[in-house]
């Protein structure tokens, strides 16, 4: 598999009602970190719907769902120290994507008053762009100098060896 793309959108309405009626979908659903966050914040349903999205994101790049085997607590997100989502594979969920050289989950959250949305990139090592290897900068400077002084060399060697013809 060279990546998976996923996509998911979720209706804030829709899990606040959730919320309302069933308590306790947040702890079935969610990580005490993720419960902590988006109780947290000014709206918590818009984060849970968008936290919810991304786990529906990522299975679908990964190409199940929430099949064989995978729980819904083998795809979480936590944030970066820069507020970035990043989506955390257990269980299943991280086999699976071992599986397929899965080596990084791009994530990206947004939301409006109305809706939440989630996109997942799978990156495999066939997709991952390639970063050419640079020489460290003191032994590229070495090289050059090196190959200034041959040239420098080469050139005084002709000189001599012109000045060796005049003379003869």
């Amino acid at each position: 598999m060279a990546a998976g793309i996923g996509v998911d959108m979720l209706e804030i309405a829709r899990m606040e009602r959730v919320i309302e009626r069933r308590p306790s979908f947040l702890k079935r659903v969610f990580t005490d970190e993720e419960r902590a966050y988006c109780d947290s914040c000014a709206r918590p349903a818009e984060h849970y719907a968008a936290r919810f999205a991304a786990r529906e994101a990522v299975l679908k790049a990964l190409g199940t769902g929430f099949a064989k085997g995978i729980g819904l607590k083998d795809v979480s997100v936590t944030n970066d120290e820069w507020g970035k989502p990043i989506a955390v594979l257990s269980g299943r969920a991280a086999e699976v994507a071992a599986e397929r050289g899965v080596q990084e989950v791009a994530l990206s959250l947004s939301h409006t008053r109305e809706v939440a949305v989630a996109n997942a990139v799978l990156v495999t090592e066939d997709v991952r762009p390639k970063v050419e290897e640079r020489q460290d900068p003191a032994q590229e400077l070495l090289a050059s100098f090196k190959a200034a002084r041959t040239v420098i060399d080469e050139l005084e060697r002709q000189q001599l060896s012109l000045f060796d013809r005049q003379d003869s």
